[in-house]
């Protein structure tokens, strides 16, 4: 005798639907299942100007450079979705994780603490949680700060994160770090991120001895405070001594006289804006002087290949991703700003760390450090702020 729970199970319309496919999966089915060893990056997909179509459309352009890569997306499930099934490059590679809160870019960081199924959150839970290795988003820059140091915890043997980033130079790239995360550090902070921004510039630039700089007001030993002095000195101590080039000022980082500058956040981030500015002053004037008459447009004609080679070297595309170092999982931030190319190159950055195990590596090359117990020190660690000290200047 045959049950009626039986029968049904046995009727061709109480059978089970079949899987679905790529093209007829919705936000729910959407699961990529990761091979062991694959890097897995989760996104924010709400952050940014653009979002989350640039998210996508970028994620779609980086997925043909790592094939191998999976993402954990976060944000609104019905938009990505829709965004994902154009793409058959992202279709069995993306997990979609539908969040319910969006932290916008003028929210101030104490208050984005409160937004615990926000899509910046959620992926930075994701790493904390090991579920992904790294995290990227384009969103809040002071949110994004927050909440990976309280939530991811910095490196053992790391006082502070550190925000880096890659610019032009006369030379090639060069590596610049603190940007922001750190108004005011001491020398074993600036010791640190010297450590940090080697391997940095090894893992990214694939430079195999980077050389090493520390912003000053001067390049004589003599110069800047007692912070600055006390890092270079341990500095020279340390093993990468040999890289080490001492003291650098302001134009040594467009002219590529190291490969790393190290320093404070205040003083990177000036930097950093007055670099900024300065390279959309050039684009200003370049079209001023090539648009004022028909002489001048004969010019544009001819230097034109040349001026191509300028915009694709000064392409601001090519250095997007700042990396905060120092952290339990890779954090890349995106400009707010970016289009897909830029947000892509940003992947890169992000998957360039992962699958190199630039974490890991940097645990090994602080071991390596035989006065970490000195750099640890009380009375190393207890120099006082610049603003405190003398400071010797040109």
């Amino acid at each position: 005798m045959t049950t009626g729970s039986t029968a049904a199970a046995a009727s061709p319309s109480a059978m089970p639907s079949p899987p679905p496919t790529p093209e007829t999966a919705t936000a729910s089915d959407r699961t990529a299942t990761p091979a062991p060893g694959m890097p897995i990056l989760a996104v924010d997909a709400m952050g940014g100007d653009s979002a989350p179509g640039m998210v996508i459309a970028g994620l779609d352009i980086a997925a043909e450079r790592h094939p191998n890569a999976r993402f954990e997306v976060f944000g609104d499930a019905v938009q990505i979705d829709e965004l994902v099934r154009l793409s058959k490059r992202l279709r069995n590679r993306v997990s979609i994780r539908p969040t319910t809160e969006i932290i916008p870019n003028e929210l101030k960081p104490t208050a984005a603490l409160r937004l615990r199924d926000a899509s910046l959150r959620r992926a930075i839970d994701a790493v904390a949680n090991g579920e992904a290795a790294g995290v990227i988003s384009a969103g809040n820059t002071g949110a994004m700060l927050a909440l990976a140091k309280i939530v991811l915890k910095t490196m053992s043997g790391i006082d502070r994160p550190a925000m880096a980033a890659i610019g032009p130079s006369a030379r090639g790239d060069v590596v610049m770090l603190d940007l922001g995360a750190n108004v005011v550090c001491d020398a074993r902070n600036l010791v640190e991120f010297a450590v940090m921004g080697e391997l940095f510039a090894r893992t990214v630039l694939g430079l195999p001895h980077p050389t090493i700089g520390l912003l000053n007001v001067g390049s004589e030993e003599m110069k800047g405070d007692e912070t600055l002095r006390r890092a270079a000195e341990a500095l020279r101590e340390s093993p990468i001594g040999p890289q080490f080039r001492g003291f650098i000022e302001g134009h040594d980082i467009a002219g590529g006289t190291v490969d790393v500058v190290v320093t404070d956040g205040f003083t990177g981030n000036v930097a950093l804006k007055t670099g900024e500015g300065a390279l959309r002053l050039v684009g200003d004037l370049l079209r001023r002087v090539f648009s004022a008459n028909i002489a001048s447009r004969l010019a544009y004609l001819l230097a034109r290949p040349g001026l191509t080679r300028l915009r694709e070297w000064l392409d601001p595309r090519r250095y997007n991703g700042a990396v905060l170092l120092g952290l339990n999982g890779v954090v890349v931030k995106s400009h707010g700003g970016a289009d897909a190319e830029g947000f892509a190159h940003a992947v890169d950055v992000a998957m360039d760390m992962i699958v190199n195990r630039f974490n890991d590596r940097i645990r090994d090359d602080l071991g390596r450090h035989a006065d970490r117990e000195r750099l640890a020190s009380d009375a190393f660690r207890a120099t006082p702020p610049a603003s405190a000290t003398s400071v010797t200047t040109g």
